[in-house]
């Protein structure tokens, strides 16, 4: 990435800055890729004049990297090392930005239904409460529940992971004797969608869905947005076996999937249910 020099920073505009702060003084500049991946490297150096300050910055910095389709790998290892715990109203807002999702369905629910009757709805109640204690525990946030989908987003990836990790050990302890045999699928990916205040839309989400739907009951995948974002900060006692690259039903991208291993999860499943490209 080429230094602008004075005179190309001076015919900038003010939108191509993440901070300007109190003085007028203009940093990080965001208005080409290049740029906007070193604003990602350097945010953690910045002195900015109040939190305010700070979280406005880093709502410019993050919007220009879903601009240019960045993956903000780094900025998530300094912003976790300089997390600051949130507090009131603001702890329970859905994050914005790069965010994490998380999405999960029922393998075969159409024949529990039919197995279980009315007692199916108990079943699915068990599933909701270990899904919202392990999102709950993990620090994400439920974003909708309908039937037996569910949807959470987290601010880092590692939690999502470790969420659905314990979501796949609980269902799969021999110790729930009694209670029916319920497989659930579990898609995760990391990026950019588009916050509705009590939701999320846009091709992320649709990315996220799609991942969940390729997967086999017990299995996690997630997409290589998740992985590199993981193993940038904490991959400890994780496996990630590349599944392949493929187009998912509706998205303008290959997807490269990637299946999530860990002690206490079974390895071995059938192919995705999807067509390799």
């Amino acid at each position: 990435m080429a230094r602008l020099r004075p005179q190309q920073r001076a015919d900038l505009p003010d939108r191509a800055f993440a901070y300007i702060d109190a003085t007028g003084r203009r940093r990080l500049p965001i208005h080409d890729a290049g740029h906007v991946r070193n604003a990602l490297a350097r945010f953690g150096q910045v002195e900015f004049d109040d939190d305010a300050a700070r979280d406005r910055a880093r709502g410019r910095l993050l919007r220009a990297a879903k601009r240019f389709r960045i993956v903000p790998v780094g900025f998530i290892t300094s912003e976790i090392r300089g997390e600051r715990p949130a507090t009131g109203a603001r702890a329970r807002q859905l994050p914005d930005g790069f965010v994490t999702m998380l999405m999960t369905d029922i393998e075969g629910s159409t024949g529990l239904v039919s197995e279980l009757g009315d007692g199916f709805g108990t079943v699915l109640d068990e599933v909701c409460a270990i899904l919202r204690r392990s999102v709950v525990d993990a620090g994400g946030f439920e974003v909708e529940a309908r039937a037996d989908e569910f949807f959470a987003v987290f601010d880092t990836p590692r939690p999502a992971v470790d969420a659905a990790i314990r979501v796949q050990r609980e269902l799969g302890d021999p110790a729930r004797v009694g209670v029916a045999d319920v497989r659930v699928r579990v898609g995760i990916h990391s990026g950019y969608p588009t916050g509705t205040g009590s939701n999320y839309l846009g091709l992320d989400v649709n990315t996220a869905s799609r991942v969940c739907a390729a997967g086999h009951g017990q299995q996690i995948v997630v997409t290589a947005n998740t992985r590199e974002a993981v193993k940038d900060t904490d991959a400890a006692g994780l496996r990630f076996t590349s599944l392949g690259t493929y187009r998912l039903r509706g998205l303008p991208h290959d997807v490269a999937l990637y299946q999530v291993g860990a002690d206490g999860l079974p390895r071995r499943f059938p192919p995705l249910r999807i067509g390799r490209q």
